[in-house]
């Protein structure tokens, strides 16, 4: 049977309580009460998204944007008001808002440095 899309994506986050409580703030993430203790996963569909503690053996802090290389997109209704939040509150933004073929759209660096954008057009 082939493989038929992605099914999770989740990263990993050198303070999973930091992490947590960033993306439940400006993103409005909500954790859901399944996961194990080592990670936070959050009610996101139609993938699920979550964060746990770094693997052993993972230089996570050794490189200024892990995960490089990978495109990690969320969906959100008010992308605007999340990159301001972001910037107010003296987040690195990647790449500013333009409008394109998928809405509203800008990239910031999480508290890890993992680069995420974010688009309004579903």
């Amino acid at each position: 049977m082939p493989v038929t899309g992605p099914d999770f994506i989740s990263l990993q986050a050198s303070d999973l309580a930091i992490s947590q409580a960033f993306y439940e703030r400006y993103l409005g993430l909500v954790r859901s009460p399944a996961g194990p203790p080592h990670a936070v996963v959050f009610q996101t569909t139609p993938i699920a998204f979550a964060l746990r503690d770094v693997v052993p053996g993972t230089p996570l802090s050794s490189t200024p944007q892990p995960g490089i290389g990978a495109a990690i997109w969320l969906h959100a209704t008010d992308v605007q008001a999340i990159h301001d939040a972001l910037v107010t509150d003296g987040y690195a933004i990647v790449s500013a808002p333009i409008d394109g073929p998928f809405g509203r759209t800008f990239t910031f660096a999480d508290p890890d440095g993992y680069h995420i954008t974010l688009h309004d057009r579903a």
